[in-house]
């Protein structure tokens, strides 16, 4: 397969997965953050990510997960961070609990990171993700973005260096808010991702601070 197939057939599956209209409503409301440089750490590996299913608010890393936050604290190591702000949902905190060892960096909860509520699906399958459809009792995918907007730039409010941690819903709405470019790559559990404000350029680019040997084999999944 070429560069320009891999290319095509994952920006079908954004398609087919619904990220099309997440990047819309995101664009919408672009976001200037004061920050010009942070790192996003999506949490570690559950059983609902093992086991493809939308998750509880209180599921918690399973044995994989917790070995893959702390290699990511590793690597975030060479990184010097002053502030650590983290979604409070259990796999994130834990996340960011690992990294907070590590770095002897205090972490503050930041609810808005929260990945989205899907109401009467939470414990379904979710192999079918489509973030347009809006469940029964679920938190709109509206809403949804304009919340995590509001908390990133509030977290991002700052020139201290900072590590948000999150899901990946709350990666997507980052990525889409400041006109970057989201790849396969970025996406995977406990993927360390430094973001960089190019002055020049006027855009962010996002770089893997862990080698890609590491990440390569994590599991991709919705939340």
């Amino acid at each position: 397969m070429t560069a320009d197939s891999a290319f095509e057939l994952w920006q079908s599956l954004l398609r087919k997965h619904g990220l099309d209209e997440v990047r819309r409503l995101a664009a919408a409301r672009p976001l200037k953050p004061r920050a010009r440089r942070f790192i996003f750490l999506r949490h570690g590996e559950t059983e609902g990510n093992a086991r493809r299913v939308y998750q509880p608010p209180d599921i918690p890393l399973n044995l994989t997960g917790q070995a893959q936050a702390r290699r990511a604290a590793e690597y975030l190591r060479e990184h010097p961070i002053e502030r650590i702000l983290a979604s409070d949902m259990r796999r994130a905190w834990e996340t960011a609990q690992a990294a907070a060892e590590m770095l002897g960096a205090p972490v503050i909860a930041e609810p808005r990171l929260r990945e989205r509520w899907f109401g009467d699906l939470i414990g379904t399958p979710s192999m079918d993700l489509d973030w347009r459809n809006e469940p029964p009792n679920a938190e709109s995918l509206q809403a949804f973005v304009e919340r995590t907007q509001a908390g990133i730039y509030d977290a991002l409010d700052t020139e201290a260096s900072t590590l948000l941690v999150a899901h990946g819903g709350s990666l997507y709405v980052l990525v889409y808010s400041l006109g970057a470019d989201l790849l396969e790559r970025h996406i995977a559990n406990a993927t360390p991702l430094l973001f960089e404000h190019d002055a020049d350029a006027d855009c962010w680019r996002i770089s893997n601070i862990a080698p890609n040997h590491v990440t390569a084999g994590y599991r991709t999944t919705a939340d």
